[in-house]
């Protein structure tokens, strides 16, 4: 029996202001929540997964429920969140033999996941550019030495994504608190790695961590890419397809609306009529985009409305929210260089040159409404006609 163990019971102060109202699991991509993305994966792989909970605990149990597909679903409240070995403490007495740990805010591919499990013990690395960012993994071969957290000079460009592969063995490991006050599961690694051997595969499908709200935009980019044609809904004549289109039951896209890229869209939505949708876009279920509404690269929740006359580039749009005519997100800096956004009080680079705005759950906005790059509004505020929104918007 093969158990698989997902950590979900995160605050995410660093994707606020959508986390304020849904804990991040629950966040879509490409009209799915993460955490599904990766229970579809799972499947015929495993035989149970423990989901461990904490923050907005009931909506995730709510959504997901005991059953999925054909997984049992089991959940353990982390009431303390001492790091991430201690969260995995909480399962140690659910766990029969071999189990595979993967967070809750990354979407992994089920052709890695599938890699990882082939070795009795095992991690996923991703050569990247920007190790510092990561915990890393040294490796000789294929077997892993190390695991070194935000090393400060060069050691390995191979990072940590978070999955491992496990056996019950494991909790014999005795953890101690690491310089940051927490348990951490990297140091199960490390203790492994002196006396087993821990096979590092590469990823070969995806790996989409959202550790900012601007990252739903580039995982949602990678998934919507991978689609094929799935048209459920209504397309009316002289609408222009360039790319491919998933449009759901119940929605109609009118005359006029020009897409190029490929698009997702929910059931029951109105499009158009004279939409522009490009980029790799998804649209929620129950949405209007209206007259002449230009979308790029971005991404619409569900029972959102734009509308008319405005423009939403590289953007996240809450659920819920309804946005005045001839609103505009900028998504690009006078100067070029890349954008800037407020995280926990700091200055962050997003590391992209092109980013509009983050537009939490029930927000209005009045007509005329400009908001400048990397720009968040928080959940149910609104804005003033012709207002600029030149900092965060919050309650």
């Amino acid at each position: 029996m093969i158990q698989a163990v997902i950590m979900a019971a995160g605050k995410s102060t660093r994707t606020w202001p959508l986390t304020l109202t849904v804990p991040k699991p629950l966040l879509k991509v490409m009209n799915k929540e993460i955490i599904k993305h990766n229970l579809d994966a799972l499947q015929g792989l495993v035989n149970e997964v423990i989901v461990i909970v904490g923050y907005r605990k009931e909506m995730i149990i709510d959504e997901i429920g005991r059953k999925y597909g054909r997984l049992n679903i089991r959940y353990v409240e982390q009431k303390k969140q001492l790091g991430t070995g201690h969260a995995l403490k909480y399962v140690e007495q659910l766990i029969k033999d071999k189990f595979i740990v993967i967070g809750g805010d990354d979407i992994f591919s089920r052709k890695d996941i599938r890699a990882c499990l082939k070795h009795k013990y095992a991690v996923l690395g991703c050569k990247v550019e920007d190790p510092g960012r990561f915990g890393v993994f040294v490796v000789k071969g294929k077997e892993v030495k190390q695991v070194v957290e935000k090393p400060e000079k060069f050691i390995s460009d191979i990072a940590n994504t978070g999955l491992y592969v496990f056996d019950k063995s494991v909790f014999k490991i005795k953890l101690r608190k690491s310089r940051r006050g927490e348990y951490e599961i990297i140091d199960y690694i490390n203790a492994l790695a002196k006396k087993e051997k821990v096979v590092c595969e590469k990823v070969k499908g995806h790996w989409l961590s959202v550790g900012y709200p601007w990252d739903l935009i580039e995982a949602n980019s990678v998934l919507v890419s991978e689609i094929k044609n799935d048209i459920k809904g209504k397309v009316e004549k002289n609408v222009i397809v360039k790319g491919r289109l998933k449009a759901g039951k119940g929605t109609e896209i009118l005359s006029g609306t020009y897409i190029k890229g490929n698009v997702v869209i929910g059931e029951n939505c109105s499009i158009g009529p004279n939409c522009y949708l490009r980029g790799n876009t998804s649209i929620g279920n129950g949405c209007h985009i209206g007259q002449a509404v230009e979308i790029k690269n971005s991404v619409i929740m569900d029972n959102a409305k734009v509308p008319h006359l405005s423009y939403i580039g590289d953007s996240v749009i809450g659920e819920n929210s309804n946005l005045g005519a001839g609103t505009i997100t900028a998504n690009l800096r006078h100067d070029n260089n890349n954008v800037i956004s407020v995280v926990k009080g700091k200055l962050v680079d997003t590391g992209r040159r092109k980013f509009g705005a983050i537009i939490a759950n029930d927000v209005h906005t009045g007509i005329n409404t400009t908001i400048y790059p990397g720009r968040k509004i928080w959940p149910g505020v609104g804005t003033k006609p012709g207002e600029i929104v030149d900092k965060d918007k919050k309650a």
